[in-house]
């Protein structure tokens, strides 16, 4: 068995990224669930017990990473504003 290494920076408003073994990636976490550029995962109510579903590796998979700098710049640049 391997070591895991897993930690989660938080960016605001349930925008974050995560840093594991296998990389960086962007994530969007809602009281239902959270979504970021490997997949998403929807919680059900019972503790311990959660559905994923990863994504599919295709050629125009990097649109997600896009739309999540987007929209966590934008509200990064509206907390800025309000303070």
């Amino acid at each position: 068995m391997g070591f895991k290494y897993n930690k989660r920076i938080k960016l605001g408003k349930g925008f974050g990224l995560n840093i594991s073994k296998s990389g960086i990636s962007p994530s969007y976490r809602t009281k239902r669930g959270s979504l970021s550029s490997k997949g998403y995962s929807i919680r059900t109510g019972i503790p311990g017990l959660t559905y994923r579903k990863p994504f599919k590796k295709s050629k125009g998979s990097g649109c997600l990473i896009l739309l999540f700098i987007l929209l966590s710049s934008t509200s990064f640049l509206l907390l800025l504003l309000i303070n």
